[in-house]
């Protein structure tokens, strides 16, 4: 059995790392962190998770924790993972990081957008972008992975397949996102409390958000040349789920019977990725608790657009989900263990 220990498991990301690890028969959790909740149990925080009741939240002290564990999640906050990943990474351990702080290979692009230097770039080279569909055979070698946000883990899959096989006018692409609530984590924050949130619809960060950067350093190395992306993201009046509309006008005419080829051609390997028929379009609740994407696709001839439409679950396919997918893939396991679920209906 592989050792795991969870540091940050007392929110949504964490709380979904422990679910999913329930299932999983290589792995043992050996330990889990809180600084807010030391002292409390696991189902104490989370009732449904009783089986951890004699699982017990302790502060992160690296050097007393280091010998429980063979791998480290890491989900901390953006700018506070950093030391941590570094100092388990560097003794030699298996580390997959859900934060923001291994996701951006350039440190100073990190430091623009997320106000924090990189004490750490050593690490950072090292690390891999942990989007198994595109990186599988560099995770499976890596003991360092940077696990992709929600936004950016919807918005690649559905672009990625054009922009590496058709003619696309790069200066064209639009991402327009709509999340659940749970995508701003387990906090107080008025700005997502039910009243601020039910029965409303709004655009936040329009132009601004972090997930960008992350977005666009993809894209651009799928391309072969800088590209950029108008994003809007949108708080959706739902616990989870993610979905992405993405636009991007042709240079060229293609047929949308190659369109839809194209697709289920790059995915056809994935067991996580599910291109559907031609008419059909993702809906959020048919991935809710699950680890795929499902994507439409709907090329507008009269404008010449493609219009591709992906649906995950944010605190799976999109945080934790995809966390497990690449330990798997890092221990060389089946890659789809403990993940293979249906989605929890209605």
């Amino acid at each position: 059995m592989v050792r795991v220990f969870i540091c940050g498991g007392s929110g949504y990301t964490g709380g979904e790392l422990l679910r999913i690890l329930l299932r999983h028969p290589e792995v043992v959790v050996t330990g889990v962190t809180s600084q807010r909740s030391a002292g409390k149990s696991v189902s104490e925080l989370f009732p449904h998770l009783h089986k951890y009741a004699n699982l017990v939240y302790e502060p992160l002290r690296k050097e007393a924790v280091l010998g429980k564990a063979d791998l480290f999640f890491m989900a901390l906050p953006h700018g506070e993972s950093q030391e941590a990943v570094d100092y388990f990474f560097q003794q030699g351990k298996m580390v997959i990081d859900l934060s923001a702080d291994y996701r951006l290979r350039d440190a100073g692009m990190y430091e623009h957008w997320y106000k924090v230097p990189h004490a750490f770039q050593a690490a950072l080279k090292q690390a891999v972008y942990g989007l198994p569909e595109i990186y599988r055979n560099r995770i499976n070698k890596s003991r360092l992975i940077a696990n992709p946000g929600c936004y950016p883990t919807g918005a690649l899959l559905g672009l990625l397949p054009a922009i590496k096989n058709m003619s696309i006018d790069l200066s064209s692409l639009v991402i327009d996102a709509k999340s659940g609530t749970s995508g701003a984590g387990r906090k107080a924050d008025i700005s997502v409390a039910f009243c601020e949130v039910n029965e409303g619809f709004k655009a936040y960060a329009v132009g601004t958000h972090r997930h960008i950067p992350e977005i666009e350093q993809e894209l651009s190395l799928a391309a072969g040349k800088d590209v950029t992306v108008n994003f809007t993201p949108h708080l959706l009046p739902v616990d989870r789920g993610i979905l992405t509309t993405t636009y991007a006008r042709l240079e060229k005419k293609i047929d949308a019977g190659m369109v839809e080829k194209i697709y289920r051609d790059t995915y056809k390997k994935e067991p996580f990725v599910r291109v559907l028929a031609h008419g059909l379009y993702p809906n959020i609740k048919n991935v809710k608790g699950t680890n795929y994407c499902d994507i439409g696709l709907k090329l507008n001839e009269r404008t010449n657009t493609l219009i591709v439409v992906t649906a995950i679950d944010n605190l799976v396919k999109g945080a934790s989900g995809q966390a497990v997918q690449n330990m798997n893939i890092m221990l060389d396991v089946d890659e789809t263990l403990a993940l293979d679920t249906p989605a929890v209906f209605p």
